[in-house]
C-alpha cells in the first residue's frame, strides 16, 4: 500500500511541479502547514484531562460519551491485555485518555501497547506519547470513519505494527500487520475464534474474551497461570 501511496503522491505533484504558478502553490502550501501547526498548539495547550479530543487534519474532533458495548468491549480487552504484559514483564497498556503524537495528527486510541524498552523513558508527567507497536480502536458509527481512513493510513505510514479494528455490534475483529510494504491484507477473526497478537508475544486470546464477561474471565485465568 505505501508504494501505491508514492505513486500517488507523484502523479500528484507532476502536474503542480511543471506549472508556472508553482512558488504561488508552495506559497499557500506553507501558510496552510504554519496555521495547522498553530492550531495543533492551541489544541494541547488547550485539552483538560476530562475531555477526549483527537486532533486530525488541522481539525479538533470532540467525542462525545461512547456507548456501553463500546466502553465494555475497550475495558475487557484492555484488562486481557494488562494482565499478560504485566505477568510477563512485556510492556505498558495504555487507553483512550493517552494522546498519541503522529506527524500531522494527534489520536487518542482506545488501546494501546508499548514495549517495555520504549515504556521505560515514559516519565510520570507524560502527556503527549509516541507512535505504539500496537493500537485497537472499537468501532462507533461516529468514528468509523477515521478508523478505516485516515487512522489507518497514518497508523501504515508512521510504523505501527499491529492495528485492530474491533465491531462491538458484529464481534468481528479485524487485524492488520505489518508487512514489507505496509499492512497486509486483514485478517478477519469472529467470535467462536482466538486471535494472536504479533506485536505482543504470547497474547492469544479468544475473541468471545473482548465481547463476554465470562469468556474473559476465563481467558485471564488462562493469563495469568
Amino acid at each position: 500500500m505505501l508504494a501505491a501511496t508514492v505513486r500517488t503522491v507523484n502523479a500528484i505533484l507532476e502536474p503542480l511541479l511543471a506549472s508556472p504558478a508553482l512558488p504561488e502553490y508552495v506559497r499557500e502550501l506553507t501558510e496552510r502547514v504554519e496555521a495547522e501547526r498553530r492550531k495543533r498548539h492551541e489544541f494541547r495547550e488547550a485539552l483538560r484531562p476530562s475531555q477526549k479530543a483527537e486532533f486530525i487534519n488541522g481539525e479538533v474532533v470532540l467525542h462525545s460519551p461512547a456507548k456501553y458495548r463500546h466502553i465494555g468491549a475497550l475495558g475487557l480487552l484492555q484488562a486481557l491485555l494488562h494482565a499478560h504484559s504485566l505477568r510477563r514483564e512485556l510492556g505498558v497498556v495504555l487507553t483512550e485518555k493517552a494522546l498519541v503524537e503522529f506527524p500531522r495528527n494527534d489520536y487518542g486510541p482506545d488501546v494501546i501497547f508499548y514495549r517495555a524498552e520504549k515504556a521505560a523513558e515514559f516519565q510520570p508527567e507524560k502527556m503527549i506519547f509516541p507512535v505504539p507497536g500496537f493500537i485497537a480502536e472499537i468501532l462507533s458509527p461516529s468514528t468509523e470513519k477515521n478508523d478505516r481512513g485516515v487512522k489507518l493510513r497514518d497508523y501504515e505510514r508512521n510504523g505501527v505494527g499491529e492495528y485492530w479494528i474491533i465491531d462491538p455490534v458484529e464481534h468481528v475483529i479485524e487485524q492488520r500487520l505489518r508487512g514489507t510494504d505496509g499492512f497486509a491484507a486483514p485478517l478477519i477473526w469472529r467470535k467462536r475464534e482466538n486471535i494472536e497478537a504479533r506485536a505482543v508475544a504470547g497474547f492469544v486470546i479468544p475473541v468471545a474474551a473482548i465481547f463476554e464477561a465470562e469468556e474473559n474471565l476465563r481467558a485471564l485465568v488462562r493469563l495469568a497461570a
